[in-house]
């Protein structure tokens, strides 16, 4: 009888053990971290018994934008990423093409692949874990930079930054802001990972001129009305200038967005640490020539093959500058930069880590 009763504990032991060697427990406690514009590390828990035998992980990973995130598959259905198990934290990157600044969700699975015939045992879904790429870093404004730097080309002298907006603009300036123009958050126009994107404050000028006449153009897609800057007034050598952008919209067209920022400024100090820095006067986009004898005037000049957007990160005076009408007659809307997206699929102003 005692025997009988060892003989029947020890079979509910091989039981209870092969229900346990049938089964993965479920990952939990997700955790997402050293997270990059198109890389992330992740890690989570599991009994020291799972952990030992899983021979693979199934990751899946969606933007967050859009449908449920709880729309996971099925467990005999094919995830989007098998990889071989590693330590955790594991690194995820090139698996996808993931995009700087967009929300994804991810969920795990742990598997054991059994010897025959190749099938997966795999444990159930993980909770949904949400996060959000970083912007881009020093290394890919780099990459970017040496991008703008091979479209740039010859470089055209010019005497005035300029800005053009609509009637109502000047007059909310005159009236409220006692003819001050304050700077306002970028907004997300251009590449989709630029660090100054609604997060730096500025005032965009233009510099551009016509080949021929060496004036700026009679049209803009922002208004009628020009407040014009002597140049000197926004770069001169205290002064600090950064790229910040390279993109187009679809069209011929190419774009450099630069900040000048007055050394020492908040604005300085925030595009130091985010924004490879150009020396005022020698780079392929914008620069300063300071006077070579007594009585002479610095030269100022700008690239003539990509359209300058210059960002001042400091307040203006009306009274610094003045104010004209433009002679021209039709106002090239297809041109405004406001909320533009990047054309993803120009070879010229893209990086392979996202736009």
């Amino acid at each position: 009888m005692v025997q009988h009763l060892r003989s029947s504990q020890r079979q509910h032991h091989c039981t209870e053990l092969m229900a346990v060697m049938d089964s993965l427990s479920t990952p939990h406690n997700i955790q997402i971290t050293e997270v990059t514009c198109d890389s992330f590390r992740i890690a989570w828990e599991m009994p020291p018994q799972d952990a030992g035998r899983v021979t693979h992980y199934f990751i899946d990973l969606s933007r967050k934008e859009g449908g449920d995130p709880n729309r996971f598959k099925h467990r005999d259905v094919p995830t989007k990423l098998v990889a071989k198990a590693v330590p955790l934290p594991m690194a995820v990157r090139g698996h996808w093409f993931l995009s700087p600044r967009t929300e994804y969700c991810v969920a795990v699975q742990t598997a054991v692949r059994q010897p025959e015939g190749g099938d997966y045992l795999v444990s159930d879904w993980s909770q949904v874990v949400e996060f959000c790429t970083g912007d881009y870093a020093m290394v890919h404004l780099q990459q970017l930079l040496e991008k703008a730097k091979g479209a740039s080309g010859r470089m055209l002298r010019f005497s005035v930054f300029y800005r053009n907006q609509h009637p109502d603009y000047f007059h909310y300036v005159r009236t409220v802001c006692g003819g001050v123009m304050y700077p306002a958050l970028k907004d997300n126009s251009g590449s989709h990972g630029s660090p100054i994107n609604g997060t730096l404050q500025g005032i965009f000028f233009s510099c551009n001129t016509e080949f021929d006449t060496g004036l700026p153009p009679n049209d803009s897609p922002y208004g009628p009305l020009r407040f014009q800057i002597p140049a000197g007034y926004l770069l001169n050598p205290s002064t600090c200038l950064y790229f910040a952008d390279f993109y187009c919209m679809y069209t011929a067209y190419h774009y450099v967005i630069l900040v000048l920022a007055p050394a020492g400024s908040e604005g300085d100090n925030f595009c130091r640490s985010r924004l490879p820095q150009l020396d005022l006067t020698d780079n392929p986009f914008l620069t300063y020539s300071p006077p070579q004898r007594e009585g002479e005037e610095p030269v100022f000049c700008h690239t003539r093959d990509v359209i300058l957007e210059v960002l001042f990160t400091e307040p203006v005076h009306l009274g610094q500058g003045t104010l004209v009408e433009i002679s021209g007659h039709h106002q090239l809307m297809s041109q405004s930069t406001a909320n533009a997206k990047k054309d993803p699929s120009c070879k010229v102003c893209n990086i392979s880590v996202g736009r």
